[in-house]
């Protein structure tokens, strides 16, 4: 057997997210990694290990005996969830893939998906549409974390079912608009991560509005002097608003509702 398993800070911090004593169906699993660290270290009584690739998976299962851990973990080849039945894991993870992947590996089998009690999530692109896509299938976001691993961001995200109605607003009826604005941003940034004012999310903020200034500035060099505003100059001069806004929140030592800074 094999000696102690150390995750990467974005595996160890998708993997701390799990509620203990849950069994796990962990989608695009790579390595296996992580369903051996839940397992060995007593986190999760079982597991299922999966992916649609045959070399990953066929590794997988070498670590898995390596730790002699092939009674709790089992391996399957699947895309997405086909090849887990509802009810068979409690927790759902699926980390390091494309938002768009993963709400189609969600939306695809939802009686499935809708069988877990909480899904652990790591998207790596289209964040905004992602949470937003969450809300709307009836998910609530009720943990969420941020790392900064050689150079890159990593947000993730517990989502469990939402037994609440969500009112969906809109500028017309009582939905202030001040509101919708707020919606928007917990929908790019995390509701979990405004709200603890969470310190990687600042510097990720902090980058995002570096790098948005540069391109506005390289837009407003390749605009003619007598043209108007472009449709993508305006909408990176908002983003950059956005960014302004949110870091002078963290900034107050309360605001707009998102509670105290931890530090």
């Amino acid at each position: 057997m094999c000696g102690k398993i150390v995750l990467s800070k974005r595996m160890h911090a998708v993997a701390s997210l799990v509620t203990p004593g849950n069994s796990v169906c962990d989608v695009g699993c790579d390595h296996g990694f992580i369903p051996i660290y839940l397992v060995k270290q007593g986190i999760a009584p079982k597991a299922l290990a999966m992916d649609v690739n045959e070399g990953p998976l066929r590794q997988a299962k070498e670590h898995i005996a390596a730790f002699g851990l092939e009674s709790y973990i089992e391996t399957r080849i699947s895309d997405g969830i086909a090849s887990c039945r509802p009810g068979e894991a409690d927790s759902l993870i699926c980390a390091g893939m494309g938002g768009k992947l993963m709400q189609r590996i969600l939306s695809e089998e939802k009686e499935k998906t809708d069988s877990f009690q909480e899904l652990i999530l790591q998207p790596q692109s289209e964040l905004q549409q992602f949470r937003s896509f969450l809300r709307r299938e009836g998910y609530l976001i009720t943990d969420e974390n941020m790392i900064e691993e050689d150079g890159k961001f990593y947000p993730m995200m517990k989502a469990v079912p939402n037994k609440e109605t969500i009112p969906q607003g809109n500028s017309s009826d009582a939905y202030s608009q001040k509101q919708l604005w707020r919606q928007r941003i917990e929908d790019r940034y995390g509701p979990v991560l405004l709200k603890q004012k969470n310190p990687v999310l600042y510097r990720y903020l902090e980058r995002e509005k570096r790098i948005c200034e540069e391109v506005l500035i390289n837009l407003q060099k390749r605009r003619n002097a007598a043209s108007d505003r472009g449709k993508r100059e305006k909408e990176v001069e908002g983003q950059i608003q956005d960014c302004l806004r949110v870091l002078e929140l963290f900034d107050k030592r309360e605001g707009a509702g998102y509670g105290k800074n931890k530090d």
